[in-house]
């Protein structure tokens, strides 16, 4: 058996290690801070399940998410992260993603999610579920910033966390220029004018 662990903090990370070892005591558990940490890895091997986070270093865990099926991987991904389930769960089963979990979750509810997933079954709670039968076949009565693509979103997320273009352009591996017309879309999107009122958005909608 053998794990991959991706989170940007050395901590988490530790926890996740600690409990999947003490799980399967036989089980190899690789880890790696960021998304091309993971695609290197899933590159030269094969791995039973990757546990990643949505918020890392360039990339985030969506948009790795989509290059690994983009490239034919199908090993299981389960997203365990601090981003809230209503605004995360949906975009990260459409990128194909097995299971979603809160880090805030017990331990014991982490493990069932990571057999059920090894098993090769989907790891949704009650709240995912009936938040994904809401989207089914309908795409009124949804928050404007549901509209956003996942770049889009992760640009909403910097300038709403206070970076400035340039830092966010390096961050995803983009140019200034191209951040700048994400920044215009998701202002059209949401009918705002500015950072500031982007960023009030973000507060209000728990997307920060």
């Amino acid at each position: 058996m053998k794990f991959l662990v991706a989170d940007d903090h050395a901590i988490v990370r530790k926890g996740l290690i600690d409990l999947l070892r003490e799980e399967f005591p036989a089980a190899e558990v690789i880890e790696v801070a960021n998304s091309n940490g993971v695609l290197q890895v899933i590159r030269r091997q094969i791995v039973d399940l990757i546990l990643m986070d949505i918020s890392m270093p360039g990339r985030n865990g969506i948009e790795t998410l989509k290059q690994i099926r983009f490239e034919g991987i199908k090993t299981p991904v389960l997203i365990i992260t601090m981003h809230p389930e209503e605004q995360y769960a949906t975009r990260a089963f459409r990128a194909g993603a097995s299971g979603f979990l809160n880090k805030e979750s017990a331990n014991a509810e982490l493990l069932v999610a990571v057999h059920k997933v090894l098993n090769g079954r989907k790891y949704i709670t009650p709240s995912i579920a009936e938040k994904l039968a809401e989207t089914i076949g309908e795409s009124d009565g949804r928050s404007a910033h549901e509209h956003l693509s996942d770049r889009e979103m992760q640009v909403l997320q910097g300038i709403a966390s206070g970076k400035t273009v340039t830092e966010i352009a390096d961050e995803m591996s983009l140019s200034v220029n191209t951040i700048s017309t994400y920044r215009k879309r998701i202002l059209d999107k949401l009918g705002l004018h500015n950072n500031a009122e982007l960023t009030r958005y973000a507060i209000d909608h728990h997307l920060v």
